[in-house]
């Protein structure tokens, strides 16, 4: 049976072992490009078998929260190649998360000022923290239907930045209520074009993203991440059929070939089993190499990838206050509390202060 520590190949990728860094938002790259202290936070995490990193803008529209890098410009490539220079000299596997916010967003933000960019004209509810305060999430612009191929198009780009940036691979963020989802779930898209009504035209955008993506750096260097019942939590709610859509998703994807499919259990940082899903469905129409991900312990990760449940495992929070935590997990030692109060924004501390054994 597989272990959680054997290595394994998924796509082009060979990795040591099979714990993965999830992405995590940490807003520490003002002026929206990587930096020394950004360096040293992934270089500490290098054990992992892979790292994906932390939501990093396909564009500069795709912004939404405060100090979060972008990967479309030639002084984000170099500053991630500092970065993926920095992982691969300790050893490490690091992929760029590909990240575009739609709505989860204020004009702020946006360039000129503008409205942010959705599948639809409403606006979501909730609130931005922006560099002047606090304030509600802006009222979106629809994207027209030659706009959405633009932003796929955007998404290509920023593949292939990542790949000049040094990234072993790449995962698209089709997950926890940003664009892709703005686009997959019924209770968001309301479009009466091809990209909207009918399960199969709200899954095209998604398609198109990750065909063109896999076509610009290779399938096997492309991920994707989908939180199929994550917005059961939020006002908008899951789609009305969302085990037939994210099971046509998984079966369209198939062919692709990609080295993974990234897939968050129940609502992401909270509960797992509130909402039925079936995710071994889903996997069987995938059929390839499958990452798990929300809230797993030692036990759980363990016994997934060895029932065969899971071919990888992902971990977050755990990630962030034990910058050693595979020889944590492999030695069932203790691990570190994580203070909250430093997650976002600031400096080394609560970042790259805290202490392997």
């Amino acid at each position: 049976m597989p272990s959680l520590f054997d290595p394994i190949q998924i796509g082009d990728l060979s990795l040591a072992n099979r714990i993965v860094m999830a992405p995590l938002t940490r807003s520490r790259a003002p002026g929206l490009v990587p930096n020394d202290l950004m360096v040293e936070y992934y270089r500490q995490r290098a054990t992992a078998g892979l790292i994906i990193s932390e939501g990093t803008q396909i564009c500069a529209e795709g912004q939404g929260y405060f100090d979060t890098p972008g990967i479309h410009t030639p002084e984000q490539v170099a500053g991630w190649r500092r970065v993926t220079d920095a992982v691969h000299a300790a050893g490490g596997k690091i992929a760029a998360q590909l990240w575009h916010v739609g709505r989860i967003s204020h004009c702020d933000f946006q360039p000129e000022g503008r409205a942010p960019v959705s599948s639809t004209a409403r606006a979501a509810v909730g609130n931005a923290r922006t560099p002047t305060g606090v304030k509600p999430l802006s009222t979106p612009h629809a994207l027209s239907t030659a706009e959405v191929g633009a932003v796929v198009q955007q998404f290509a780009h920023a593949a292939r930045c990542a790949m000049e940036a040094g990234f072993d691979a790449v995962e698209v963020h089709g997950a926890n209520s940003y664009l892709i989802d703005q686009f997959l779930h019924d209770s968001i898209n309301d479009r009466s074009d091809v990209y909207g009504g009918s399960l199969e035209n709200r899954a095209r955008f998604v398609l198109e993203v990750m065909t063109a993506v896999a076509g610009a750096i290779g399938a096997g260097r492309t991920g994707l991440r989908l939180s199929p019942v994550n917005l059961a939590s939020t006002p908008a709610g899951c789609d009305s059929q969302v085990q037939a859509l994210y099971n046509h998703v998984a079966e369209r994807l198939a062919p692709l070939g990609l080295a993974f499919l990234h897939v968050v259990e129940g609502q992401t940082g909270g509960e797992r089993d509130a909402t039925p899903f079936d995710y071994q469905a889903m996997r069987e129409r995938f059929g390839g190499p499958w990452m798990v991900n929300n809230g797993y312990s030692r036990e759980m990760a363990l016994k997934a990838v060895a029932e065969g449940r899971a071919d990888l495992v992902a971990f977050g929070r755990a990630f962030i206050s034990n910058p050693d935590l595979v020889r944590r997990l492999r030695l069932n030692a203790e691990l570190q509390p994580l203070e909250r109060t430093t997650l976002y924004g600031g400096g080394a501390q609560g970042y790259t202060d805290y202490p392997s054994l």
